[in-house]
């Protein structure tokens, strides 16, 4: 599973390289409720095939018209408003009140676009900096949580390898998960040394690791995009993969188990493993919102919202998943 920018970039470069004339459309700034946040791509060509999301409603519409119109043909980037008043709010598809600008390249350069995605590809987190009076773009060294910048005159975008998610157990939650997480665009891992359950993995797409869960999690090299769970129920692996991820830089660490189980994992892991209360408040445990879940899959869906709440740094408050004991 490709992130959202590689699926963008790999149509536009394609499109380019089969003699398509293609523009890029960025999301720069959003008021009210306007359905996509700032950064957020789409690529178009000039028959109006498009790739990516702006909006979600109407917005791609009027795109895709500017393009067929030939509108949007000129080399030079330009500045587009919508939903500035109410009656164009509800023209474009956007929520009441809501409004967005979005910054277009009619004609970006191939040769950079193209570097942008071999750094991707070499894991590389990239700042894409746009000189609207030119359209001439430039790429720099960033960090994951460099913020989106735009004065009116220069958009600095950041552009670099998807989140990974690893997963510690391939029993059957394990596969809605990993299935699931991809469709959220991660790049998910599997670990489980115990062979009856290594041997019945049926999720092809995603890798299984035999090693050792502590292992394999510092192979892994979490980061800041990162997100490690446990999932096993077996202290001897759950505990070994914990004590490693809840030390990394991961912005998420969940273990399943009910809360009692929760409880006794806390005071063996301080007591026995030089865990500190600090990294032990790292854990999410029971793993997932509280939603009354039962079924794997509903457990996957219960986990995997916790983690996008985690990651967009939303206030989940003490909801969890509660697993009976």
């Amino acid at each position: 599973m490709n992130s959202t920018d590689k699926q963008i970039l790999d149509s536009a470069i394609e499109w380019l390289d089969g003699g398509w004339h293609i523009a890029l459309a960025t999301v720069t700034r959003t008021w009210g409720s306007s359905p996509r946040p700032p950064g957020s791509w789409a690529v178009l060509r000039d028959d109006g095939t498009i790739v990516g999301s702006v909006s979600g409603g109407c917005v791609e519409d009027d795109l895709v018209r500017r393009v067929r119109e030939g509108l949007l043909s000129n080399d030079q980037p330009l500045c587009l408003s919508y939903g500035v008043s109410k009656d164009e709010a509800t023209r474009f598809g956007l929520p009441c009140g809501g409004s967005l600008q979005i910054v277009v390249e009619p004609a970006p350069d191939p040769a950079g676009l193209k570097l942008l995605l071999q750094r991707m590809d070499a894991g590389l987190m990239t700042a894409r900096t746009l000189d609207v009076a030119t359209g001439q773009a430039m790429l720099e060294d960033a960090n994951r949580n460099d913020p989106l910048i735009w004065d009116g005159k220069r958009l600095t975008t950041v552009h670099g390898p998807q989140n990974r998610l690893l997963i510690i157990g391939a029993a059957q939650v394990s596969g809605y998960l990993a299935s699931m997480a991809q469709a959220l665009d991660y790049a998910v891992s599997v670990c489980d040394p115990r062979e009856e359950y290594a041997a019945a993995w049926q999720v092809a797409s995603v890798p299984l690791i035999s090693t050792m869960p502590d292992d394999a999690v510092v192979a892994f090299k979490p980061d800041s995009g990162s997100a490690i769970v446990t999932l096993t129920h077996d202290p001897k692996l759950d505990d070994l993969a914990l004590l490693e991820a809840l030390r990394s830089p991961a912005f998420y660490v969940g273990a399943l188990g009910s809360r009692l189980n929760a409880a006794k994992r806390r005071e063996r892991m301080m007591q026995h493993c030089g865990v500190t209360e600090a990294e032990m408040q790292r854990l999410h445990a029971p793993v997932g919102l509280r939603i009354g879940s039962r079924t794997p899959p509903e457990i996957a869906v219960a986990i995997l919202a916790e983690m996008i709440a985690v990651k967009n740094a939303a206030h989940a408050g003490s909801a969890s998943l509660c697993e009976p004991a």
